[in-house]
């Protein structure tokens, strides 16, 4: 008889996080919105699977114009009981999410969305291949009509 006290092991849908894992370098357009002018910066990704293998933790340093302008701290995870993919967000804008983002994958494309009562964030990130994946926020009032916040494209670092 198995020990039913026995720690619970990662699903697929946890090892799926993996493909973000890595050092990772980004080239990306910031969109003019109501917290930032727009333009081109570039980031350094740096995730890993992490506390047994259930979370993937990624930190962002995003610069333009040749200094640190915007940082994130991302913890994804799946949660096996509404089985939904959760992404806890924290940033450098220093707003606090009332929860966390919340969703699934549709072929190659990790979306998550999230709701506050500035409005609502999408969040999608595509893994192209091995080597290399997109992102873009996205804002809505609604969470029916979607314009980019922030787009970059990732490579690996070797």
């Amino acid at each position: 008889m198995a020990d039913h006290l026995d720690a619970p092991t990662p699903l697929e849908a946890h090892r799926k996080l993996a493909a973000f894992a890595g050092e990772w370098a980004g080239d990306e357009m910031v969109y003019p919105s109501r917290w930032t002018a727009g333009g081109p910066a570039t980031s350094k990704v740096s995730a890993r699977i992490d506390l047994n293998g259930f979370y993937l933790i990624q930190d962002t340093r995003q610069s333009r114009d040749g200094k640190e302008s915007f940082a994130t701290h991302g913890v994804f995870t799946y949660d096996r009981e509404d089985r939904l993919y959760k992404l806890f967000w924290h940033d450098s804008l220093g707003y606090y999410p009332p929860s966390p983002a919340s969703g699934g994958w549709s072929g190659k494309s990790l979306i998550l969305v999230r709701g506050s009562l500035r409005g609502n964030a999408r969040h999608v990130y595509e893994v192209i291949d091995d080597n290399s994946y997109s992102m873009k926020i996205q804002f809505s009032p609604d969470a029916e009509g979607w314009t980019d916040v922030l787009t970059g494209v990732y490579r690996r670092i070797s």
